[in-house]
């Protein structure tokens, strides 16, 4: 049994809590939010964020930070990825050398165009950071549906110790050396879902969400590449698996924001509906920044960022896509009598 610390206390946060103290862990879960915590502590249930799963009295809840660190074998940090780096910064007094901290969250800071695991090593160097990715949504996992996952660490030994924390008949963790290839799948899927949830909301139909999720991983791999990540990556759970959950699913906050700007709704109007952090709208520009640092050619990520940023009309955006000039498929692939 391991004592573990959860940072975070939204969703996904807490339904990670329940699976780690069903594994048989002892859990302690900070929230920043008073309220939360004594509704999470007298309710035993997240009644907004994860209604319907039941919270075991074992596990314990607090808004002091130090008590969700100190004397812990490792710590999930959980909370929304425009919040990583401010938490990472209160955490690190408290953070032991050497203690492993595996972020669950998906984003990339759009000032610095760094991921989440490179913004909390530098807030606590003294760390071992790890990340778990996956097409895992929170309300799946918290109903012990079945869900695979991706562990990426620095060393094998820290990948197969949290493997092996996680890892249960319903939920089951892979390994892989590919940190940032795992990150950049799992942060620039939340961009390509809006756009999947905007042709949605236009009412479009299977063949344009399947071009949009084809054509969203050639981007990404692209870009990802680019960068230094592995395609395997992305032609795995946390590349195309994560991307077809996030753009498909009804649980998909991206996608439910996308639909309603599809819908005529601002990003602003649609982001209130959601009520939770749509984490596509604060990776939007840092994916469109960092395509043009590279070089690389994203063109959905371009005509998202128009939409919510420049006011485009999401229909003229598809037109626009649909109307680019022509291209192979595969450019890199020869054509017979070119081959000689």
């Amino acid at each position: 049994m391991a004592n573990v610390g959860v940072l975070g206390a939204g969703s996904w946060g807490t339904a990670l809590a329940v699976l780690l103290h069903d594994n048989g862990h002892h859990v302690t879960v900070w929230s920043i939010d008073k309220e939360e915590v004594r509704m999470l502590t007298e309710e035993r249930e997240h009644k907004t964020k994860l209604p319907g799963v039941l919270i075991p009295k074992e596990m314990v809840f607090t808004n002091v930070i130090e008590e969700a660190i100190l004397e812990k074998d490792f710590l999930v940090l959980a909370v929304p990825s425009p919040f990583t780096r401010a938490t990472a910064k209160t955490m690190s007094p408290y953070v032991k050398e050497g203690q492993i901290i595996v972020d669950v969250a998906k984003g990339i800071e759009e000032s610095t165009l760094m991921t989440l695991s490179m913004q909390i090593e530098e807030e606590i160097p003294q760390a071992d950071v790890a990340v778990l990715s996956g097409p895992s949504h929170a309300e799946e996992v918290g109903r012990k549906l079945p869900t695979g996952c991706v562990v990426g660490a620095k060393t094998r030994k820290t990948a197969e110790y949290l493997q092996e924390m996680f890892t249960n008949e319903v939920f089951r963790v892979y390994t892989s050396p590919d940190i940032l290839g795992i990150e950049l799948g799992g942060s620039l899927k939340n961009v390509i879902a809006l756009a999947a949830g905007m042709a949605d909301g236009l009412g479009y139909g299977d063949n344009t969400k399947a071009a949009l999720i084809t054509r969203g991983i050639t981007e990404i791999s692209r870009l990802g590449v680019k960068m230094g990540g592995k395609v395997e990556s992305f032609s795995g759970l946390t590349g195309m698996g994560d991307l077809i959950v996030t753009c498909a699913s009804v649980h998909s906050r991206n996608r439910k924001a996308g639909y309603l700007i599809g819908q005529g709704k601002s990003m602003q109007e649609a982001m209130d509906e959601v009520k939770m952090v749509v984490e596509g709208v604060y990776s939007a520009k840092a994916a469109a920044k960092l395509a043009k640092k590279y070089d690389v050619s994203m063109p959905i990520v371009e005509q998202v960022n128009k939409i919510l940023f420049e006011g485009k009309d999401p229909k003229v955006a598809v037109e626009d896509l649909m109307l680019r000039s022509m291209k192979s498929e595969h450019a890199s692939l020869p054509w017979p009598e070119e081959e000689n």
